[in-house]
């Protein structure tokens, strides 16, 4: 009797690894919702954040935050990305000039933990609580060095601010109304992006020693973190319904149109994260670093923390 077939997960759709799959994913994507944008900005622009990761950007440091990574920022594209097509699936229309602003913004939305070359001291972790600012700042200054039109770095500021977790939403002034709704998607995307990575339980050791540099209280430890990570999935749930307007719909018919596969599939996978991490937190709370094994983080943690 044959085994039945395994259910398809998100890590076997692209390699979330592999910066050139993304970025040819996220092309893709985009010539689905656009047969005639000029998809060269975006491209650019997805280079440009690749440098900037990795210290070849003019005036900038390589990134030093291990949780706040390359990886994160891929997550979040490819999950707001992701809910824009679901939503083009659904009759939802934007123009290339939303596209792009929506893409780029994706790409640089966690630009402000990168230090400038000149500042030497700690990590980029210490910008935790006004990283959101800085990527403004980063993106609008981009926008401006780029040629592109008069209005971006505004709209973008706007975009961004949905990003933070403190931030009423309801207070921001946008544009229009899909400028709007690009806002609660970036904003659905970071939270739902890193929360499905198939390495979120193991990275959210070093969000622990994130939080402590950028003087973000409330955990004892590490192991307090991963116990409050429940709580903080709940709240996020009330965020997403509440203030980013549900906008997570429209991961479902992405994946139907896109896959052909009719499933939320970051929902799947935070339940999965959820349950183990339940399970970890109950009968591993002294050896839980070598439970969390995925890509030798743990190790890592081991070596640069003790």
């Amino acid at each position: 009797m044959k085994k039945p077939a395994r259910k398809p997960e998100m890590s076997d759709l692209i390699n979330m690894s592999d910066p050139e799959a993304i970025l040819a994913e996220t092309l893709h994507i985009v010539r689905l919702m656009s047969r005639k944008l000029d998809f060269r900005p975006i491209h650019a622009a997805f280079e440009d954040m690749i440098n900037l990761f990795a210290g070849r950007y003019p005036g900038y440091r390589a990134c030093n935050t291990e949780y706040h990574d390359i990886g994160h920022t891929t997550d979040t594209v490819m999950a707001t990305l992701r809910l824009m097509h679901g939503a083009f699936a659904q009759g939802v229309r934007f123009t290339d000039r939303e596209i792009d602003l929506g893409v780029i913004s994706a790409i640089f939305h966690d630009s402000g933990y990168i230090q400038t070359a000149g500042d030497k001291e700690g990590t980029g972790a210490k910008y935790t609580a006004s990283h959101v600012d800085r990527s403004v700042k980063f993106l609008g200054r981009y926008f401006r060095e780029r040629g592109f039109p008069g209005e971006f770095p505004e709209v973008s500021a706007s975009i961004l601010r949905c990003t933070g977790l403190s931030v009423d939403i309801a207070a921001i002034k946008f544009k229009s109304a899909r400028i709007e709704l690009l806002g609660k998607m970036l904003g659905t995307g970071d939270l739902l992006g890193q929360m499905a990575a198939r390495n979120y339980l193991e990275k959210l050791l070093f969000l622990f020693y994130e939080f402590q540099e950028g003087h973000i209280s409330g955990f004892k430890d590490a192991f307090d973190l991963l116990k409050k990570t429940t709580g903080f999935y709940e709240a996020s749930r009330k965020r997403l319904a509440e203030d980013l307007g549900s906008v997570n719909k429209y991961f479902r018919p992405h994946f139907r149109a896109r896959w052909k596969i009719d499933k939320d599939l970051y929902d799947e996978a935070i339940q999965k994260h959820m349950a183990y991490l339940k399970k970890l937190i109950q009968l591993h709370p002294r050896d839980y670093r070598k439970i969390l094994r995925r890509e030798g983080l743990a190790e890592k943690i081991k070596k640069i923390y003790g």
